[in-house]
């Protein structure tokens, strides 16, 4: 049985579509204003792996996921200016060329790293009239107010509000700073539309004079378009928790009346050195910059799929070395197992998918299923495991199905700085210093080579 964790709930449950054999999801997409950094990025492979999991146990999925383009303004809690509009400004274009701009790198990255695109792109400035009429229907039922600069919610009016982050309003409102916007009623209460200044490079016309939508408005009005008043997943990163998808659910239920999402689904945050990600660290790495330091895109993916998605992952070029080292390794010894004559008893093979299965269904525990392939290819060799290698690959997206076609790689000259350590570790051996000699033998292999003892001396072979 497959299960969850739903943050409404805070714990695992048993999950099943609303209706039949269709699951209706919703991701909340990116704000196209610059790249996607790893960080992003590790949050759409948890989409993308929530996706595949949900296939892997025969649903159909109706995917959506929107493309914000305008709206989503500096801070989360409706200060600053919009950042489409910042990025307009600075890069001396329009806001539609930054977000074509900027959409298009985003979806490179995504079909890189394998990460497949949901049936249905929603972008923000295609589904105005939407948000108008969602924020009319709030206003008609009594939910919002006007200030001089917007319409905003009116979080007193719904008694759900925290329910999914755990917020209290009270602590909330005693420890809350002196408001920028001294018109609103709670410092919590958060934009539906904004007035816009005359200047404003993005606005059109509404009941409230010319304007643009909030953030948090879009993503209601684009689920319930395309998914209904109540649907089965909402993904994104932890980061949307207390602002985000809170203000989303208030909106939802409060127009509706009912609960808006099943399952609310998270991914932790990426840090960078155990540290923060952010611009002025100079740490916001793009795929193009890991690319440029010689690694494939799939090496970041295998990166991420070793620590389950509930977890804080720590990102450093030398764990990402040994995903690099480790996912070669793999493919070549898919490589020979596709080339291998042996058979492996069906019962065994059937263990093994039984236990990934387990592991999948879990809560979607892809380190655990990762484990169980490498105990695999352990087997004799044989096509058996290559076949079932590519059938756990359905939920990693590794393109392991690929091994079998590598070519040989053109042997190397071996770098002498490896050479000098193999040097060392037979040094270390012949002198019994065997701990010393482990220590340059996994160097050596964190540095991409193999070191194999051989009659008269050692192999060494670029991995």
């Amino acid at each position: 049985m497959l299960r969850f964790y739903n943050t409404l709930t805070r714990k695992k449950e048993d999950f099943t579509p609303l209706d039949g054999n269709t699951v209706r999801m919703y991701s909340c997409g990116p704000t196209v204003y610059n790249y996607a950094h790893i960080g992003n990025l590790r949050t759409y492979i948890f989409m993308d792996l929530i996706r595949r999991t949900l296939r892997f146990e025969g649903y159909k999925i109706k995917g959506v996921m929107n493309i914000t383009d305008v709206g989503h303004l500096m801070a989360d809690s409706d200060d600053g200016e919009d950042k489409m509009a910042v990025a307009a400004r600075e890069q001396k274009l329009s806001p539609w060329e930054i977000a074509e701009k900027y959409a298009k790198v985003f979806f490179e990255d995504l079909k890189k790293l394998n990460i497949g695109v949901p049936e249905i792109i929603a972008k923000a400035t295609d589904h105005i009239p939407e948000m108008i009429a969602y924020v009319q229907a709030l206003e008609d039922a009594g939910f919002s107010y006007e200030t001089s600069d917007g319409i905003y919610f009116d979080i007193a009016k719904f008694p759900g509000y925290g329910c999914l982050s755990g917020a209290n309003l009270d602590d909330q409102l005693a420890g809350a700073r002196v408001e920028v916007n001294s018109e609103k009623h709670h410092p919590a209460d958060f934009a539906l539309w904004k007035k816009a200044d005359p200047r404003h490079i993005m606005q059109w016309d509404s009941p409230w004079g010319k304007g643009y939508p909030g953030w948090h408005i879009e993503c209601s009005a684009m689920s319930k378009k395309y998914l209904g008043d109540t649907f089965d997943i909402h993904s994104g990163g932890v980061d949307h928790i207390p602002i985000h998808h809170e203000n989303e659910i208030a909106q939802n239920e409060s127009l509706t009346g009912k609960q808006s999402v099943r399952f609310w689904m998270h991914g932790e945050f990426m840090l960078v050195d155990g540290g923060k990600m952010s611009k002025s660290l100079g740490n916001t790495y793009t795929v193009a910059d890991l690319e440029k330091r010689g690694y494939h895109p799939l090496d970041f993916r295998f990166f991420c799929l070793n620590t389950h998605y509930r977890k804080k992952l720590n990102f450093t070029f030398e764990g990402l070395d040994a995903a690099k080292t480790s996912r070669a390794r793999l493919n070549a010894q898919l490589k020979e197992h596709a080339e291998g004559s042996n058979r492996i008893p069906v019962e065994k093979l059937d263990s093994y998918r039984e236990d990934f299965k387990k592991a999948i269904e879990d809560d979607m525990n892809v380190p655990l299923a990762l484990g169980i392939l490498f105990t695999a290819i352990k087997e004799p060799k044989s096509k058996d495991i290559y076949e079932l290698a590519n059938e756990f690959d359905s939920i990693f997206g590794l393109d392991l199905n690929k091994a079998a076609l590598a070519e040989p790689a053109e042997e190397e000259a071996v770098p002498a700085e490896i050479i000098a350590l193999s040097d060392e570790r037979t040094a270390a051996k012949k002198a019994k210093n065997y701990a010393l000699a482990d220590e340059l033998r996994n160097k050596i292999t964190a540095m991409g080579y193999s070191v194999t003892d051989v009659p008269g001396g050692v192999k060494i072979k670029k991995i």
